[in-house]
């Protein structure tokens, strides 16, 4: 009998996003939060996000969906632009929940996350590294692409359609 893992999935969802949008699809967040179920066992998903008021109804959709939003204070830039950056947030949390996963599940190609990266990986505690899009990803992951899964081939799979639920 297959023993079931418990993975911890963290989530940088500015990166997220940003990068898929980039890339001319919309995400299912719900199709995602299963997908990391299915194929790396995540029990937990931990997602990032800048918290803005008027997102309430996406923030109660992510937790419906079954991930664990994580907010930052964002703050409004002079030119109007909202910032909350949430990278410490990511790497603390995946320090706190560390003793309580087999391995962990990053998603972000920011290059911040180099040494939360390293870090699990050499303690065997890295499952994957999920880059959202293989054209543009720092630099400063390029050493983990054993550990890389991309996400530009997986639009067919969990891209969000006008009338899904």
């Amino acid at each position: 009998m297959d023993r079931i893992m418990n993975n911890y999935a963290f989530i940088d969802s500015q990166n997220l996003n940003l990068a898929i949008r980039d890339q001319g699809w919309a995400l299912d967040f719900k199709r995602f939060r299963r997908y990391l179920e299915d194929k790396y066992n995540v029990t937990k998903a931990f997602i990032f996000i800048g918290y803005i008021p008027t997102n309430e109804s996406l923030y109660t959709a992510l937790q419906k969906y079954g991930y664990i939003v994580i907010f930052k204070p964002t703050l409004e830039l002079v030119d109007g632009k909202v910032k909350g950056n949430i990278d410490a947030e990511l790497v603390l949390h995946a320090m706190i929940e560390y003793p309580n996963y087999e391995q962990a599940v990053i998603v972000s190609g920011d290059g911040d996350f180099h040494c939360l990266v390293e870090y699990l990986k050499k303690q065997n505690k890295l499952m994957k590294l999920i880059v959202p899009n293989r054209h543009r990803f720092s630099s400063l992951l390029r050493k983990f692409t054993a550990n890389m899964a991309f996400m530009n081939d997986l639009k067919g799979k969990l891209e969000y359609k006008t009338g899904d639920k």
